[in-house]
């Protein structure tokens, strides 16, 4: 015979989490999950408009400009751009390491250095972006005269589908980028002040470190979907 169970009864005494998670991480992680949805969507959107299209611009006649370099230079200029993105994911893992170690200068230091590597990568999209739109690719636009570089891999005239998804997913990531950038000056800040030191822990830095490695994840997929496929 079953028994009722007393409203006010406790399933778990305290101590030590079960899930061993702190609540504002588990709730990163939530909001990471549900970003992941978003950009899958869109990325799934892209791939499915290109593989029902006839033709498809050929990223290395696309991608082939650089600064300082002129063109004829396949997605050097790209491949310059992510290695930026990783290497300040790198920093970023330092100073959530000087963290664990309560090392305040150590957290400045790498911190600063993220923040730089961030604001070099959105530096380089709008040159990237600038220079697309100087050629005449746009939302809604894409140059189709003869001798363009957004021609299709078959020589056939293309459809606004790629400068569309290129633009919205590219903005789309730069966006989370600088929001990425503001976090982690705020973090600098509270860092500079000693918010942490008097807390006792660097959990923030952790908690914004997720945020800026997924970030640098998702560069992975675009880079892959738009400039290598």
């Amino acid at each position: 015979m079953a028994q009722a169970v007393p409203a006010n009864t406790k399933w778990w005494g305290g101590g030590r989490s079960p899930f061993n998670l702190e609540y504002g991480k588990l709730m990163m992680w939530y909001f990471l999950m549900s970003d992941a949805f978003t950009f899958g969507a869109f990325l799934i959107a892209y791939g499915t408009v290109r593989m029902s299209s006839n033709g498809w611009p050929d990223p290395n006649h696309v991608f082939q400009s650089a600064p300082f370099l002129g063109n004829g230079l396949p997605l050097v200029f790209v491949s310059l751009m992510t290695f930026i993105l990783i290497v300040s994911s790198v920093t970023m893992v330092l100073a959530v390491h000087e963290g664990h170690l309560m090392n305040r200068k150590g957290v400045i230091k790498w911190l600063i250095w993220t923040i730089i590597g961030g604001f070099a990568f959105l530096g380089c999209q709008a040159w990237e972006w600038t220079h697309l739109w100087h050629e005449g690719a746009w939302w809604g636009r894409i140059p189709v005269y003869e001798g363009s570089h957004f021609l299709n891999a078959n020589g056939s005239v293309p459809s606004t589908n790629f400068s569309n998804f290129f633009f919205t997913i590219t903005g789309f990531h730069g966006f989370h980028v600088f929001s990425g950038v503001i976090i982690n000056i705020i973090m600098l800040i509270m860092t500079i002040n000693g918010a942490f030191d008097r807390k006792g822990h660097y959990l923030m830095i952790e908690k914004a470190g997720l945020y800026w490695h997924f970030v640098d994840l998702v560069w992975v997929f675009v880079f892959l979907c738009f400039y290598l496929l």
